[in-house]
């Protein structure tokens, strides 16, 4: 082979591979731009989305939603709940979020969320069992009120009507799923046909403060049954030893609510009625004839007392089929543990109350402070 080929065959090989390295450089500086450009799309795609799950869902959304976080509930597992009922993004990042910030001791309950609450808030709720956004209103709801007054009370500060929610509250599938909701308040007792209004008396009386300007009818109900729970629950034992169900416990302590007003008084007063249960007699309690009535009197007359009512206790023994009116605390705590006496009547004259063991005492009594003689 001569001089002249071998250069030209080696000028060729040369500037193939020349070609071929160039080719080479350009595919691998396309292969490292994409994959710069992945790893800075795939960073800022990363980057907006954490940012966008961590802001709230809509912030313009004040609407409340009933959200129940079970007892024993892990943080993945009330994560997802906040999920489904859209008051977070994505529930791995608000674990992630917990955990990055060491946060936990997470309560069990019934919450109001919306879905305007950044995940501080959500969190800072979880924590203390309540809410900490300022309350768009209060409804303050006084004990000795029936459930038509509690409906009036509420229809002034909300964009429902009394009808609206008397017609809640008498629906019987709303209340049959009430009492499958709350088992250990509610039971089928409320359902009896005699009994005017399922929820009378256990709407408790408090104050109530609502974070949206627009509660609903559940939302409020709801918040009032918990609050009864809360306080009725705890006495189950003692009610049990006095041998009343929870309905009867309640029962018992709207009357009580309303033949007195201290907790000295409501303590003697129970103690009268379980006397008076004890020897079979009637409780013969006026506040029970006015509700059976429906109306209110300034003063119950003989006449009043004949009327055939399952709420009578002139004319049924034993407690009313029902609670007459919501209560205080210490009413309840009167009939979980009432003062023991052995006083069967009393009776109510210029803020004072007399107690007698005896209808002759009694009698006595009523002609000096209420007759006058």
């Amino acid at each position: 082979m001569s001089d002249s080929n071998f250069k030209d065959k080696y000028k060729k090989r040369l500037e193939k591979r020349t070609e071929e390295a160039s080719t080479v450089r350009k595919i691998v500086a396309i292969i490292l731009t994409v994959l710069v450009l992945v790893i800075v799309v795939g960073g800022l795609s990363g980057y907006f989305y954490v940012k966008s799950a961590l802001e709230p869902v809509d912030p313009d959304d004040d609407s409340a939603k009933n959200v129940k976080i079970p007892l024993g509930s892990s943080t993945s597992q009330i994560a997802g709940i906040l999920e489904e009922n859209d008051i977070i993004k994505n529930d791995l990042i608000f674990r992630f979020y917990t955990k990055f910030n060491n946060e936990s001791g997470f309560q069990a309950g019934n919450y109001q969320f919306t879905s305007s609450m950044s995940f501080d808030e959500i969190i800072e709720t979880l924590k203390t069992g309540k809410l900490v956004k300022e309350p768009a209103f209060k409804v303050s709801v006084p004990e000795g009120k029936t459930l038509e007054q509690i409906a009036g009370i509420f229809a002034e500060k909300t964009d429902f009507t009394k009808k609206e929610f008397m017609d809640k509250v008498n629906d019987k599938e709303y209340v049959e799923q009430l009492i499958e909701d709350h088992p250990q308040l509610l039971s089928k007792e409320i359902l009896k046909e005699d009994i005017r209004y399922p929820l009378e008396g256990y709407l408790f009386a408090a104050t109530y403060p609502f974070y949206v300007d627009n509660p609903t009818i559940d939302q409020t109900i709801e918040e009032m049954l918990s609050k009864t729970k809360n306080v009725v629950l705890p006495y189950k034992d003692e009610l049990e030893k006095q041998d009343l169900t929870i309905h009867q416990g309640i029962t018992m302590a709207s009357l009580v609510e309303n033949e007195a007003r201290t907790a000295k008084s409501r303590k003697m007063i129970a103690e009268v009625f379980y006397n008076r249960l004890d020897e079979e007699m009637p409780l013969q309690t006026d506040p029970t004839v006015l509700y059976a009535h429906g109306e209110h009197k300034e003063r119950v007359l003989y006449e009043d007392l004949e009327i055939e009512s399952p709420y009578n206790t002139y004319y049924i023994k034993g407690l009313p089929v029902g609670p007459i009116s919501n209560f205080n605390k210490n009413s309840m705590e009167a009939v979980a543990n009432p003062d023991d006496n052995e006083y069967l009547y009393f009776l109510a004259s210029d803020g004072e109350i007399y107690y007698s063991k005896t209808l002759e005492e009694h009698n006595k009594k009523k002609q000096k402070y209420i007759s006058g003689d």
